[in-house]
């Protein structure tokens, strides 16, 4: 049920003085695009009449098909704390559609959307919370990022030695004044890494989430001379930046990934879900990690989670279940960093969980030893696999997977594969300075 109506949202935007309303959507690769109107056009926004030029959008349609509307959805009504008093200004998230008034199918929130159906048609509901990291680099004089990280602090420092601690502070408390409930912030492993966790929700609210908490982070390091950004491995020799991804379903109120009778406390839905990950992971790969730098980060070292496994107990496997048991039973998904557009990966990992149950997947045993410190040759024996070692071959994985086409559609699929090919083919070809300082002097 809708915690806004029509009028609900006029009363609010003439209440406190709002003058601008963003629209905002996102493309198939994540970024976030809008279109700012002014408080006289909120009506015409309301009532679904607003377009705008979906050529203009990468991997959405040809000139000749252009016209795209944007449907608001009411209850993403949010005030920017940020912006000035004066002249307020409040964003409005969309679902895109086309002219003859149906989804479009180049929208990733809708491929969400109908991802949580058929979950909701099973009886289940899926609850995420993300962990997403991020670096703060500081500026030039023209507000440009420079490779030097704000500080030289490491895990869970604090000041003086932390200093994104005021940053940090700032953002979460904007972010709990747009309504997150911030559980835990802090510096990370690395240099200049930080991590702000929000507390989670579904599927669908959790990915517009992760939106506006990327939105926020990056503007409110602007305020303070620094440039946020969540590219996962920008320094060579420290930590990626990550996005792990906790999941649980719900059915019937209560956790379905409970079973308090076995040793582990999981229920067979937990073990299928768990399968139903593993057997697509690979193919997912693309979606999850989905630039070259992703697999930078994804090397053996630096707690990279590249190996395809899963434990109740240690952190080097893909797959991890929190030691918490009862209503707070998950299962944590390590590898997305926070490059992902999240409605594709939600709806693939949900897509892939419920594959799992459909087809009762057997999980293989859980791995108890620390993987980063086996032999190849004890890997191979226990069946563990590697993560694709490249987006070259993260997206052939993907072309071959019925289950990725199916969910995202022909129409993102297709697209997103056709750039992403592009992407790797103008990183291969590419003169590094690594080459021109080994090379040019020898050969």
């Amino acid at each position: 049920m809708s915690k806004y109506s029509k009028q609900d949202i006029i009363n609010l935007v003439e209440d406190n003085g709002v003058k601008f309303i963003r629209l905002q959507f996102t493309d198939i690769f994540g970024a976030l695009k809008n279109v700012a109107i002014t408080d006289k056009q909120l009506q015409k926004a309301l009532n679904n009449e607003c377009m705008f030029d979906g050529s203009s959008i990468e991997g959405f349609v040809r000139i000749e098909e252009s016209d795209m509307y944007l449907r608001p959805d009411l209850d993403s009504f949010v005030i920017f704390p940020w912006r000035p008093q004066q002249g307020k200004v409040a964003r409005l998230i969309c679902d895109v559609y086309s002219p003859d008034g149906t989804p479009f199918l180049g929208d990733p929130r809708n491929v969400l959307k109908d991802v949580i159906k058929e979950a909701e048609e099973l009886g289940y509901t899926l609850n995420v919370g993300p962990e997403c990291e991020f670096f703060l680099f500081e500026t030039d004089d023209k507000g440009q990022p420079k490779l030097e990280t704000q500080d030289q602090g490491g895990y869970f420092d604090l000041g003086p030695v932390d200093l994104g601690e005021n940053a940090r502070r700032d953002m979460s408390l904007m972010l709990e004044e747009m309504g997150f409930e911030i559980e835990a912030s802090h510096h990370e492993v690395a240099p200049g890494q930080n991590e702000i966790d929000f507390k989670y929700s579904d599927a669908l609210t959790t990915a517009d989430n992760i939106m506006t908490f990327k939105l926020v982070v990056k503007a409110i390091a602007q305020r303070h001379g620094l440039y946020a950004t969540f590219m996962p491995k920008p320094i060579l020799g420290i930590n990626g930046s990550g996005m792990h991804i906790n999941m649980s379903l719900n059915k019937d109120g209560k956790n379905a990934f409970v079973d308090e009778s076995d040793k582990l406390g999981l229920s067979e839905t937990a073990y299928y879900f768990i399968a139903g990950l593993m057997k697509h992971i690979k193919a997912m790969a693309a979606i999850t990690n989905p630039i070259v730098n992703s697999y930078k980060r994804l090397v053996a070292g630096y707690e990279a989670p590249v190996y395809i496994a899963w434990s109740a107990k240690n952190r080097s496997p893909l797959i991890r279940v929190p030691a918490a048991r009862g209503a707070g039973t998950r299962i944590e998904l390590r590898c997305p960093d926070p490059s992902a557009n999240p409605y594709l990966t939600l709806a693939c990992l949900l897509k892939a969980g419920l594959d799992g149950i459909k087809n009762k997947l057997q999980v293989p045993n859980s791995t108890e030893k620390n993987i980063f410190e086996m032999s190849e040759e004890e890997r191979l024996e226990l069946g563990i696999e590697n993560l694709p070692s490249s987006l070259e071959e993260a997206i052939n994985y993907m072309k071959q997977s019925e289950l990725v086409k199916e969910t995202l559609g022909t129409h993102i699929f297709n697209n997103y594969v056709k750039a992403k090919q592009l992407e790797w083919d103008q990183y291969r070809t590419q003169i590094s300075q690594w080459e021109i300082d080994n090379y040019l002097k020898k050969y």
